[in-house]
């Protein structure tokens, strides 16, 4: 039998744990999450090398789409009692959302998470959806390669840039991640399988993207590659007042002959601008390999320039640009490990950094979860980059977290859930909001809402990783659906998948 002294222990280690876990999580954080990190970038990195030297993934590739096929026929001869939806766990993602469906929905096992082919002669990649950007660059920079469209974190997946969206600093001249993407392989509703390209099956190659897999299983895409150069020549330039940042970065994002244009914002009136462009020459004495675990966090490092006044160019290695935000998640870890850019905790911890979101997730348990939405905004905003002025001010005044990520964009004139107003394409900027709010009594709904109004009202979208405060007819209203739905209903998904607004947004999940 347990002494009521046992039981009183142990409710009281319960509650220590706690504790630690919402008040001290570095130290959760530093013991065994980043140990369990590390473990896992090291599988993963020895599993795909070991597959792309083997050539297995072509071969096994067929295998496991009949595989997945199997699956919904069977979940089809069951009666379609409940809507479909993959078997991945919700804490895998790295959106921060826990989607609650995992538990009600029939779970499709979908293990697809290699690099198919690497054609340089028709200069396209064919992956399998659970394929990460770190693979992606591992092996792309080694051969010479490179994506138009890189985004930052390590463990984004080809699926949920594609099913979700994807952005990066070369996206000015290349657009969004789907921009890049030349065909979809899918596992229908009914278990067929079908390919689409924007010349075969096209109205759904146009519907996929945004769609959050609610249009069918997403098994294989194929993406434009071109070549790459060792460095990125980058260019920082301090520039102050908002008139003044908002008129250099347009000028900047319109220049075709830069690669990379990004900017990040300290306040409203203080701001960093980077340009860059790839090249195979270096100068020694400017070389910054800032993705070595011992350098200072980029942000950070970006911020030097602007608290110096003063302009700089470095040249980076190209893996390491591309990856220059993952080892402080942009700047989400200094709210976790507050002394993680100290130079001590760098050179003596720093290999084992980031903490991977996915387990971050994993260990919030549901009160840092609630504190996290109450009091934490992790938020990308898409607006046309004529209202860049005016929505840094709405940005200031309904939530004040710095720094804030610009980041430009074009946007084609094309069907689908996300579109300009106009038949021309345009350019547009991601204004990317991670931190705790500064505004006084910050609620988040209420705030958030205020946000999304804006963002409708400039013919603007909110990414749609991140919390949703939007009623349907607010969501329908910033996105186009008549091809989403003409499809849904033409490919029988109003049984077999959530409409994308009850997958996603929080007023329909609560």
């Amino acid at each position: 039998m347990i002494g009521s002294t046992q039981v009183t222990a142990f409710l009281t280690w319960i509650k220590g744990l706690e504790f630690v876990l919402i008040h001290q999580r570095w130290v959760f954080v530093c013991l065994f999450l980043l140990p369990l990190s590390l473990i896992f970038d090291i599988y993963y990195y020895v599993r795909a090398w070991v597959v792309f030297k083997l050539s297995s993934a072509p071969r096994l590739h067929e295998q496991r789409v009949r595989d997945i096929q199997k699956q919904v026929r069977e979940w089809k001869e069951q009666g379609s009692k409940t809507f479909m939806c993959t078997g991945r766990p919700g804490w895998l993602t790295v959106s921060l959302r826990v989607g609650k469906y995992k538990k009600t929905h029939k779970n499709i096992m979908i293990n697809l998470m290699d690099i198919l082919e690497v054609d340089t002669k028709k200069q396209i990649v064919r992956v399998e959806p659970l394929v990460t950007m770190g693979q992606v660059t591992a092996l792309l920079t080694s051969i010479g390669w490179t994506l138009p469209v890189l985004p930052e974190l390590d463990d984004l997946t080809v699926g949920g840039l594609i099913m979700g969206t994807g952005i990066e600093s070369s996206s000015h001249k290349y657009g969004l991640f789907q921009h890049i993407c030349t065909a979809y392989e899918l596992v229908l509703a009914d278990g067929s399988f079908v390919r689409c390209t924007p010349s075969e099956n096209s109205d759904l190659f146009y519907a996929v993207p945004w769609s959050c897999g609610t249009l069918g299983f997403l098994v294989a895409a194929e993406i434009r590659i071109i070549p790459a150069k060792k460095y990125v020549k980058l260019r920082f330039e301090p520039v102050r007042g908002l008139e003044a940042i908002c008129a250099k970065f347009t000028h900047e994002s319109q220049r075709q002959e830069n690669h990379f244009v990004e900017g990040l914002l300290y306040s409203l009136d203080e701001a960093v601008i980077m340009t860059g462009v790839m090249t195979d020459e270096a100068e020694p004495s400017k070389l910054n390999s800032i993705g070595n675990y011992y350098k200072p966090w980029f942000f950070k490092h970006v911020e030097n320039y602007l608290k110096t006044n003063r302009e700089g160019l470095e040249y980076i290695p190209l893996r390491h640009y591309y990856h220059r935000h993952t080892r402080s998640i942009f700047w989400e870890l200094q709210d976790i490990i507050p002394f993680g850019n100290n130079p001590i905790f760098r050179y003596l911890f720093g290999w084992m950094v980031p903490p991977k979101i996915s387990l971050l997730k994993l260990t919030q348990g549901e009160t840092l979860r609630k504190l996290y939405e109450q009091h934490h905004v992790v938020q990308d905003m898409l607006v046309p980059m004529k209202c860049l002025q005016q929505a840094l001010h709405t940005f200031q005044n309904d939530i004040h977290v710095y720094p804030i990520w610009l980041c430009p964009f074009i946007l084609p004139s094309q069907p689908g859930l996300v579109h300009p107003k106009g038949n021309e394409a345009e350019l547009y900027i991601d204004i990317g909001a991670y931190g705790e709010p500064r505004v006084k009594h910050f609620e988040a709904r209420s705030c958030m809402r205020q946000l999304e109004k804006f963002v409708r009202s400039v013919h603007g979208f909110q990414m749609l990783y991140a919390d949703c405060y939007m009623n349907r007819e607010e969501f329908w209203e910033m996105f186009d659906g008549s091809l989403y739905h003409k499809l849904r209903e033409k490919l029988g998904c109003q049984d077999a998948f959530p409409e994308v607004y009850d997958k996603i947004c929080k007023a329909a999940r609560h």
